[in-house]
């Protein structure tokens, strides 16, 4: 199951809790949307938390939330800092039980390895098997395989752990997994930066190549924004976007361009003769 599929699935399990006089989903929704506006001071409508159910309970899809925004406020309802947090740190009940633990132990008649090195246990997780690799089966290794892979295991988890950054065979991969709103198109982030003005989220390869916010527009016609653009109204103030989601600014939902909104709000200003 997806993280976000995961996520909605739990958001809905707290809803049948926080608010045991409902019963349906429309209740939960109505409910889960005035919580939000209250508490977290973040609007996402009935509507949007029933599709959100109807994707991933009843048709066992998955959602369609393209915002960290939405992604990060969700997690907070379920006490988590953000969709990050959520993402590395939940485990479910049955997940808890599905792990696997192999015991390494040196030949008893070989003291002078048992007596430096005792029993070696390893536990792996995420629903892995553990299978000898090919390649130490190929080669004869032996004990000094089954040791050196213990040791990588053992080894990869102690550094992972500690600085939460992938690794290789020869030390730490530096890879930029995620993302954050620069005013105008998503830039890719390590993790763990630390700068407070950004908003972290999990990379979303599509947002980071389509979702920019469009700076010219006067450029904007019916004829080429019709239909292929969207917008956030707020304030009065309008912008527009060049895929469908939410406006990160303030995480209301886009709408999608209409000839009105193109017509006043875009398109080269009007001069006025004096």
């Amino acid at each position: 199951m997806s993280k976000k599929k995961l996520l909605i699935h739990e958001v809905f399990k707290k809803a049948q809790k926080d608010f045991p006089a409902e019963n349906t989903k429309s209740g939960w929704a109505s409910e889960l949307s005035d919580y939000f506006d209250k508490e977290l001071n973040f609007i996402i409508n009935e509507r949007t938390f029933v599709r959100y159910y109807n994707a991933c309970i009843r048709d066992n899809g998955e959602p369609d939330i393209k915002d960290g925004l939405i992604l990060n406020k969700l997690c907070q309802y379920l006490e988590y800092k953000d969709f990050l947090d959520f993402a590395t740190t939940f485990i479910k009940e049955d997940e808890r039980a599905n792990k696997t633990t192999v015991k390494i132990k040196v030949d008893e008649h070989e003291e002078s390895f048992s007596e430096k090195l005792g029993n070696i246990f390893i536990t792996i997780t995420n629903e892995q098997n553990f299978k000898m690799p090919e390649f130490v089966k190929q080669n004869g290794l032996g004990i000094a395989g089954v040791l050196l892979i213990g040791s990588l295991f053992i080894g990869n988890y102690y550094y992972s752990s500690k600085s939460k950054t992938p690794l290789g065979f020869f030390g730490p991969i530096n890879e930029k997994s995620c993302m954050y709103w620069d005013k105008n198109e998503y830039k890719l982030v390590d993790c763990e930066d630390k700068d407070p003005t950004r908003s972290l989220m999990p990379k979303d390869t599509i947002q980071l190549r389509y979702f920019k916010r469009i700076t010219r527009k006067d450029t904007l016609t019916i004829d080429n924004a019709l239909g292929r653009t969207w917008y956030s109204k707020y304030n009065g103030n309008v912008e527009f976007f060049t895929m469908d989601g939410v406006d990160p600014d303030n995480g209301r939902e886009l709408r999608s361009s209409t000839p009105y909104i193109i017509d006043k709000y875009a398109g080269a200003p009007v001069s006025v003769e004096e």
